[in-house]
Parts: C-alpha cells; structure tokens; sequence
C-alpha cells in the first residue's frame, strides 16, 4: 500500500511540475493521425509528425493542431519564498567578555577549526 501512494504522490509531483503531462495527450494525437490518415490514406506516421512538428501551417484544423502534445507549452508550477521587507531584526545589547564571543563562534556548528585544520595540511614526507 506505502509503495502505491508513493507511486501515486511521485506520478502527481511529476505531472504538476514538468512536461509529463504532456503524455496524457497521446489519445489526442492518434485520433487525429486517423483523421488525416482517412483524408489521406497514404500518409505515414511519420509525415504526420513532419506535418504538425516539423513545419506546423496554419490550416483549417489549426485549434485542433494546437492540443496535440508538446506543441503547445503552459507555464508549470514554481514555488518562489519571498522573505517580507517589513520584518525587523532586533538586537539587545549585552555586555560580553571577547574571549567569550571568540569561544562561541569557534565551536560553531557551521565552522569547526580542529577538522578544518586537519584536512589543510602540507603534504609530509616519511624519512626512513
């Protein structure tokens, strides 16, 4: 059951989110391929793709050529953060010792000296 709703939340996540969704309209493309192929019986597969990808004209079934997939582009989603201008950082002022503040920044979680330390060093050469 886990493995179909994450087959399910991944297919959706897809289908939102990148030109997956394309593919769901195939059904579209065969019917009108079949369309043309009972005008034209001998058209091929393939020069009905030239036809409507290749150089696309504008003809009597111009709306229909529009909802074939990947010849038209929508905008997909996109998630943008914006942090609000109007929020303000206040500071209050508290008397620290240097060595205290030197302390606190040294054993930060982002920067550590000691492992740093350890992995620039000069290359050393054994002298036997």
């Amino acid at each position: 059951m886990k493995k179909l709703i994450s087959i399910l939340l991944l297919s959706l996540y897809l289908v939102s989110t990148t030109e997956l969704y394309q593919l769901l309209k195939m059904p579209l493309l065969i019917e009108h391929y079949i369309q043309h192929k009972s005008l034209n019986s001998e058209m091929s597969f393939t020069a009905f793709l030239k036809t409507h990808y290749d150089n696309p004209v504008k003809d009597n079934d111009y709306d229909q050529d529009q909802k074939l997939p990947f010849v038209s582009h929508t905008n997909l989603l996109s998630v943008v953060f914006i942090i609000n201008p109007s929020v303000v950082f206040y500071f209050t002022e508290k008397a620290y010792n240097h060595h205290e503040i030197k302390k606190t920044l040294y054993k930060s979680v982002l920067y550590n000296k000691e492992i740093l330390n350890s992995i620039w060093q000069p290359p050393r050469f054994h002298q036997s």
